[in-house]
């Protein structure tokens, strides 16, 4: 299993990325959660098989249609904490 916290930057609040990481992660039976950030940033945190996590990443970087993705920062030194469902936070 592999856990990531990402830090997704450009315009990604406003444009349904929240729910299309939801959906995408979902999908991918990935664990976790997506929220926005005050700063205008959107954080994942993610668990799943590396190679399910590692296809969510290489997604974060395109986004949904509308979103323009200019950065994305991953961390990918966190433990497994067995999380469960994907959730969207506020």
């Amino acid at each position: 299993m592999k856990r990531i916290r990402a830090i997704v930057r450009g315009d990604v609040q406003g444009v349904g990325f929240r729910a299309a990481t939801a959906q995408e992660a979902r999908r991918a039976k990935i664990a976790g959660w997506v929220r926005n950030l005050y700063d205008g940033s959107v954080e994942v945190e993610a668990e799943g098989t590396e190679q399910d996590v590692d296809a969510l990443i290489k997604w974060l970087r395109r986004g949904p249609s509308l979103a323009r993705v200019t950065a994305v920062e991953v961390d990918d030194s966190l433990p497994p904490a067995a999380l469960e469902g994907f959730s969207i936070r506020s």
